[in-house]
């Protein structure tokens, strides 16, 4: 079995792998507090859990984008699994070009990102990452990581709204019955839950402009259901795309595991 890791500014996942089949997964909250001993033994804990032991691991893939807990997670790793980690950066060997002014700059999540989608759906494509940030990452129909678009995430946005006014309450992240909201809570989430999907359908169209029509719009991350359940723009959502990525990188650099 191997075990995927995708470490985020806000959540840790997890997946646990039987060849190309994606078994039990875990969205934890990322911690920053947290030393490798308690890491090792929460994720000692979650596969004993899922029945899996260490022993029947035969590998680890990691993607970060926290390098202060990175060694964190790869410690833990070798202490309470016994596996030293593929940890996936821009030199890692994938199977697409990464065509960008900066590669080293490049967040190891929408690279593997750009894998997956190259691996699952073909080009052109553009996945869209709902998480901490709200990321665009676009390959072109030749399968080459060609860049993509950064935006506040709807998490932080939300967070701000609450902590820089004196009177607007934290909100569910919700869409609200009517665009036009008749209380302070409906007119918050219009402008998160609506307002971004508006952000999201005006850099699609503006994509598509660049690409042709062909392009295919993929959602992962926390919030991908929510955005992606107020838009016909989006085809696809794939809320564990990052780690099938991982596991593909996997597999493309140990072919015999």
């Amino acid at each position: 079995m191997l075990l995927a890791i995708d470490l985020g500014n806000t959540n840790l996942t997890i997946g646990l792998y039987e060849g190309s089949k994606l078994g039990a997964r875990w969205r934890l909250a990322t911690d920053h507090e947290r030393m490798p001993d308690e890491y090792g033994m929460q994720i000692l804990s979650l596969l004993q859990h899922s029945g899996c032991s260490p022993a029947q691991l035969h590998g680890v893939c990691m993607a970060s984008v926290v390098p202060p807990l990175t060694g964190r997670i790869v410690q833990a790793s070798r202490e309470y699994l016994s596996q030293d980690p593929l940890v996936v950066t821009h030199q890692t060997p994938l199977n697409v070009k990464i065509l960008i002014d900066e590669p080293s700059s490049a967040g190891a999540d929408r690279l593997v990102d750009a894998v997956a989608v190259k691996a699952l759906y073909g080009g052109p494509a553009c996945v869209i990452d709902f998480g901490t940030a709200t990321n665009f990452d676009i390959i072109d129909a030749d399968g080459n990581y060609i860049g993509g678009i950064l935006a506040p995430g709807i998490g932080i946005a939300a967070e701000a709204m609450t902590l820089r006014t004196a009177k607007l309450p934290r909100v569910d992240l919700t869409p609200p019955p009517n665009v036009i909201g008749k209380n302070t809570v409906h007119a918050m989430q219009s402008g998160l839950v609506i307002g971004y999907t508006a952000l999201v359908e005006g850099l699609i169209q503006r994509i598509r402009k660049e690409l042709g029509d062909d392009v295919k719009f993929i959602a992962t991350g926390g919030l991908a259901e929510l955005i992606a359940g107020q838009t016909d723009q989006i085809s696809i959502i794939a809320p564990w795309l990052t780690l099938d990525g991982l596991r593909i990188i996997w597999d493309l650099n140990h072919p015999q595991a």
